[in-house]
């Protein structure tokens, strides 16, 4: 049996990732992180005309309708080229549409996120780190929406929120049009410019219902998985910053790269970071293919892989000694990312927590 990539998505990665080492080089991605918007409109619309946006979209409804791998690998290349914009909010609300029970809203949206018409995200978290089913306190009542919610990729700039909430059948996720009346949001600081985070007031926004507790459990997995490819491919840039350093930098009449505490300190991240590419790649196809397992592998690779990009963005950090903690070296792009990568939806402790949970330890 073959578990590696078809040549479709081989393809894909190669495409996307020739596409951003072209067109997204770091001069570009710091120019976005330091304007006020966080998002460069061509660059997006140039993933959008690659399909980036499509391949989650069922065909039936403008798309490629391609197995979640295929949006992991986009995730994984963006990962690596530090790239900026909407990508993970808006995925996140294409699965919960594709996913969810309402076909009349899907077949509206669809097509047009799809197509970078429609930038959409989704608003999940809350005050007190609170991600999942059970801890959600935002309440639909009559079909309005009154809450706060916090951590909003990109919410002022998306035409539609897909948000997280309960009402009297439980947790569901919610399709939120914005308007300026009822939805007031307000940038957040954080370290991660490149991808800009919003806290959003919903002040009894009409709220339409798109799915149930399998509908959020989804658009949770999606995140997770993509967050974790996201790090992965930060973590193997990191690993190339690194060991292209310290075969150049001479110390001592040599390359630092010959000796013996460098090499270790290369040869363990190299041992850790290209493993953890099955489990993402697995969590992926559980997503598809297993969803009994799912929740439990999509926990599993965000807390291992964002644990190991933290862990490579400082490791790498140290090795490049003071020139890695300046700011115009460009390191320092990565080591933000991997900041958000593992705050974003709980950090590495609480999956791990879940996914023993899961497993019914």
């Amino acid at each position: 049996m073959d578990f590696g990539l078809s040549e479709e998505q081989k393809a894909l990665a190669s495409t996307v990732g020739r596409y951003l080492s072209e067109r997204c080089p770091t001069t570009r991605v710091r120019a976005v992180m330091e304007g006020d918007s966080g998002h460069d409109g061509e660059l997006w619309q140039g993933l959008m005309d690659l399909g980036v946006g499509a391949l989650g979209v069922p065909e039936s409804h403008g798309g490629m309708g391609a197995e979640f791998l295929d949006l992991a690998l986009v995730a994984d290349e963006l990962g690596y080229a530090c790239a900026p914009g909407p990508f993970l909010g808006a995925a996140m609300a294409t699965v919960a549409l594709a996913g969810g029970d309402d076909d009349e809203a899907a077949a509206r949206w669809l097509p047009r996120i799809a197509s970078g018409e429609t930038l959409a995200t989704a608003a999940v978290g809350e005050a007190g780190g609170r991600w999942d089913e059970g801890e959600i306190a935002a309440v639909v009542k009559d079909g309005r929406l009154n809450c706060t919610k916090l951590f909003v990729p990109y919410a002022a700039l998306a035409d539609v929120h897909v948000v997280a909430a309960t009402d009297a059948d439980g947790i569901g996720v919610w399709l939120v049009e914005r308007d300026a009346a009822t939805v007031v949001t307000s940038e957040l600081s954080g370290n991660d410019r490149t991808r800009r985070l919003s806290s959003v007031e919903y002040r009894g926004a009409e709220a339409r219902c798109i799915g149930g507790r399998e509908a959020f459990a989804k658009m949770r997995d999606a995140a997770l998985v993509l967050i974790a490819a996201d790090a992965y491919g930060g973590a193997r840039r990191c690993l190339e910053m690194a060991r292209d350093y310290a075969l150049t930098r001479e110390q001592f009449g040599q390359p630092i790269g010959a000796f013996q505490a460098v090499k270790h300190q290369l040869a363990n991240l190299a041992v850790e970071i290209e493993p953890s590419l099955s489990l993402w790649w697995y969590a992926a196809h559980a997503f598809d293919r297993i969803p009994a397992d799912a929740s439990r592998h999509a926990a599993l690779a965000k807390a291992f892989s964002t644990d190991l990009f933290d862990r490579a963005a400082r490791d790498s950090t140290e090795l490049h000694g003071g020139l890695g903690f300046t700011w115009e070296y460009d390191l320092h792009l990565w080591f933000r990312r991997s900041i958000f990568d593992r705050a974003f939806f709980g950090d590495a402790h609480y999956h791990r927590s879940r996914a023993a949970n899961l497993a019914g330890w």
